[in-house]
């Protein structure tokens, strides 16, 4: 089956997605100087147009079709991820007892970290256990700057959380 790229210029930088007729593969940061093809396939528009009302404050749920790589456990972890609320932060042991195994905190860190599609499963949404921002692979300006994003909208003013 064919995969797709997509590019989406963000406030925080290039996008790129990734996908095919299953549903979207990765969204990473990239270098923008890399080749940003304008012509997006039909697979990837709903995510792209999706992309675009998040970050014009305009959509705080994703409806997209997701194809992700990954284990068992590490796509158990993605779909708690994508169950934290706009606006909210859940910590890593959070998760492990959602998951029924405190024990499994780190597991769930690795499996955050591991994570391919970035902003449509929010693991920015992911603080440490002690509140502090910890991790995050598009850089900890981009999580703080969408976490800020996220409370703005969800308060209806330009606020910071840090």
């Amino acid at each position: 089956m064919d995969i797709h790229k997509a590019h989406y210029s963000s406030p925080i930088g290039t996008i790129e997605i990734t996908g095919n007729e299953e549903g979207i593969i990765s969204v990473y940061f990239i270098d923008a100087t890399k080749n940003t093809s304008t012509k997006i396939h039909s697979s990837l528009k709903d995510g792209v147009t999706q992309l675009d009302e998040y970050f014009n404050s305009n959509r705080k749920l994703f409806d997209l079709k997701l194809n992700p790589e990954g284990t068992e456990f590490r796509k158990k972890v993605w779909d708690k991820l994508v169950k934290i609320p706009y606006g909210k932060t859940k910590s890593y042991l959070d998760i492990a007892k959602q998951m029924g195994d405190a024990n499994a905190n780190r597991a769930v860190g690795n499996a955050n970290a591991k994570n391919p599609i970035s902003i449509i499963v929010p693991c920015h949404r992911v603080i440490g256990n002690s509140g502090d921002l910890v991790g995050y692979s598009g850089g900890m300006w981009r999580k703080e700057w969408l976490l800020n994003h996220e409370n703005s909208v969800v308060f209806g003013k330009q606020t910071s959380l840090f």
